[in-house]
């Protein structure tokens, strides 16, 4: 079966039907485009076709371009930039013949009526398919999406969507859905310009039809095509247009600190583009789109966040067991964490028995989920029937007899070994044989709890991250003795809750929190050293670090550091490395705060809770030293500190696959996206060169930054990352 077919009505109207076999939602292939190009030269040379309805097979429309496709052509062609232009191109000649129509380049008259009808979600290239259409109509369907989410990994819309919308909406307008990447249900994607119209779904084809069958010459001449067309808001050159790229240029720069290469190449493309003509404009667009896929970041971007994200979410790492779909889950502990995932269970439609020891306390957890679902009325994201349909879902319960036929309990309760041995022996006497039992544990070993269990086969550890409505990524952690059946029981649980699983070995911290912490200690011995505190928190920003490790131990509270660090000495005792930092975090406790919970941490906080600067107060005890590192060695210190300990865990065997390591590093804490990852980053700064800077920081600062042997023997070897364990471990 073909990507397209073509089928000619009589009423002289041809239907393109997109229907990508094996696939739930459409993707432009290689193929597909040439078979949709054939197409669109069937119809505009058919006399007895009177206009053109492109629409879908399925209930959306497009998820967007085949990013493998891009990719084969960065890697299999002998000059690569030239591959990607040329294709490029081919697309905006396709799109410009669809815009063109067969009409009079003269007149504008005589051309074929081409409208797009979107059943559904319209992402990337399916969008900027149906802006080179006359008319774009959606059908009523709140749950699609509709937007260019290129910039998100590390593309821009580049088969004419950044030229079209500039030109369609002016600079300004254009600037959110190009440069955020924003998606919206028909109805806003209507009120936004993006589309023209919204029918219910019963009539889409049917008001297709009719729009070709009425439209006159002018309805399918496009603005730019027009003689004596002004761009919306102006052109650089002009006053107002002049002030909108400016301000443009400050606001990418800010959001970006310049380590995104594709939202500046965007800028540039709109910047320029809008100085020529149309068609010049393209050419512009294309060769800026050239640029960013040749770029390494955007590479390591488009393989972490696309193509490993979606293998891992495939299960590219689950053991060939039966299906282990979760029809009731048991949770205990109704406190954030237990109640978040209680929320995200439900809203999947899993039967939960949420538990804690007072029924005040498992309402109270359950109050959480009517809390996320009443925002999503207040927003028009939710129905009433929803929220019942949810909350119905949640049993709220002291009493542990109503985890009965369970087949996953999810453990939520203190960071305490002893009470988690406890409550495993209790459910374990109430639950079935076959129930697998999971911790949610941040920082025990999952090998040690399982040693309350009757069946450690059956024990594995399930980390989520918090706020677990919106983090993306679990952790899933193997025991020494987890079996299979976990393994997968707990990835199947994840693909039902709609997130991002890895899967680790078991380990003191495992590996997210094995990574993070040294970034944040990083942090917190320079501020000890007389580092000015500003200079840390903007070196993190600059190398793309979401938030600096000041801000970090504000937002996660500096009492847990504390706890973390007691731990972490009660575990270690003499060797513990990290006595500067606790001279830090000890102090912070003592003056009483405890971060943005107490309004009050390295921060200072408004009444609101808002962070208003950094505490001048630090200073006291930490006065900045006379002399202090250059910038680029700050920098260093932060990003070595945290793939050091990656490469270790991979070392280690903890970590069991780079893919894992770099998409969970992204999804887990924010490891500077435009990178890849941690080890798609040393593959671009080279293993030399990290061996290089590493020395140097082991030098100055001690063995916390010695070499891995891993990566040494890689760069005597001039190997990479995803050379070496790459391949095999997409194969697996």
């Amino acid at each position: 079966m073909a990507d397209f077919t073509y089928e000619l009505g009589d009423d002289g109207v041809a239907i393109i039907t997109w229907n990508l076999p094996g696939k739930s939602m459409n993707v432009l292939s290689l193929e597909g485009s040439a078979l949709l190009d054939s197409f669109i030269d069937k119809a505009l040379a058919d006399d007895a076709v009177k206009g053109v309805v492109l629409t879908s097979g399925k209930d959306s429309f497009a998820a967007g371009m085949d990013l493998n496709v891009l990719a084969g052509l960065r890697e299999g062609s002998e000059n690569p930039a030239q591959a990607i232009f040329d294709f490029t191109m081919n697309g905006h000649g396709m799109m410009r013949k669809i815009e063109r129509a067969g009409m009079d380049p003269k007149t504008n008259k005589g051309g074929k009526p081409i409208v797009a009808a979107l059943p559904g979600t319209t992402l990337g290239i399916g969008l900027e398919l149906a802006l080179a259409c006359h008319h774009i109509i959606a059908a009523e369907n709140p749950k699609a999406r509709i937007g260019l989410p290129e910039i998100m990994v590390g593309l821009f819309p580049g088969g004419g969507g950044t030229t079209r919308l500039v030109r369609k909406m002016g600079a300004m307008a254009a600037s959110p859905h190009l440069l955020e990447g924003k998606t919206y249900e028909p109805a806003k994607a209507k009120s936004a310009g993006l589309i023209d119209e919204v029918v219910p779904a019963d009539e889409l084809l049917a008001r297709a039809k009719e729009w070709v069958l009425n439209a006159t010459d002018a309805d399918i001449v496009k603005p730019w095509d027009q003689k004596g067309y002004k761009m919306p808001g102006g052109t650089p050159y002009h006053p107002a247009g002049f002030m909108t790229f400016v301000g443009a240029a400050a606001m990418v720069h800010g959001r970006t600190q310049g380590v995104y290469p594709a939202a500046k190449a965007l800028l540039s493309a709109a910047y320029e583009g809008a100085l020529v003509p149309f068609d010049t404009a393209l050419k512009i667009e294309a060769r800026w789109f050239t640029h960013v896929l040749m770029n390494p970041s955007s590479s390591a971007m488009i393989r972490s966040l696309f193509v490993n994200k979606g293998a891992l979410e495939k299960g590219a790492n689950r053991p060939a067991v039966a299906d282990q779909t979760v029809k009731k889950v048991g949770i205990l502990g109704a406190g954030m964490m237990g109640a978040g995932i209680a929320y995200v269970s439900a809203n999947a439609g899993i039967e939960v028995v949420l538990v804690d020891q007072a029924q005040e306390a498992a309402d109270k957890g359950k109050s959480y989920s009517e809390g996320i679902l009443d925002k999503g009325m207040a927003r028009k994201k939710v129905t009433p029937e929803k929220k019942e349909t949810v909350l119905g879902r949640i049993n709220a319960t002291d009493d542990y007899s109503a985890l009965a036929g369970c087949d996953l309990i999810v453990e939520a309760v203190f960071e305490d070994p002893k009470i988690k041995a406890e409550v495993t022996q209790k459910v374990e006497a109430i639950v079935g044989d076959d129930c697998i039992f999971a911790t949610n544990t941040s920082t025990l070993p999952i090998s040690d709890l399982a040693r309350a269990s009757a069946r450690p086969e059956q024990f594995i550890g399930i980390h989520f991250f918090s706020p677990v409505d919106k983090m993306m990524l679990v952790e899933i952690i193997r025991g020494k003795e987890t079996g299979d059946v976990a393994v997968a029981k707990a990835l199947d649980f994840v693909r039902q809750i709609r997130k991002t699983p890895i899967v680790v070995n078991d380990a003191r911290f495992f590996y997210a929190n094995r990574s993070i912490i040294p970034y944040i200690n990083e942090g917190l011995r320079m501020v000890g050293e007389g580092v000015p505190p500003a200079m840390v928190e903007n070196a993190a920003k600059l190398v793309g670090m979401p938030l600096g490790p000041l801000q970090l131990v504000d937002e996660t509270s500096i009492d847990l550091g504390v706890k973390i660090a007691k731990a972490t000495r009660a575990a270690m005792g003499d060797a513990s490395p990290d006595g500067e930092v606790d001279d830090v975090i000890f102090w912070m406790a003592e003056q009483g705060r405890m971060g943005r919970k107490s309004n009050s941490g390295f921060y200072e906080y408004d009444e609101k809770g808002k962070r208003t600067g950094l505490w001048t107060g630090l200073a006291d005890k930490f006065p900045t030293a006379a002399e202090h590192p250059e910038l680029s060695e700050v920098e260093h210190r932060l990003l070595f500190a945290q793939v050091l300990e990656a490469v270790r865990a991979l070392e280690d065997g903890v970590l069991m696959d780079i893919r894992e390591g770099d998409v969970g590093a992204i999804l887990g804490w924010g490891f500077a996206p435009w990178s890849g990852g941690p080890f798609s980053w040393l593959d671009i700064l080279g293993a030399g060169r990290a061996v290089e800077i590493c020395d140097a920081l082991t030098e100055r600062y001690g063995s916390r930054f010695s070499t891995p042997a891993l990566l040494r023997e890689m760069a005597e070897k001039g190997e990479t990352f995803y050379g070496r364990f790459g391949a095999a471990q997409e194969a697996a």
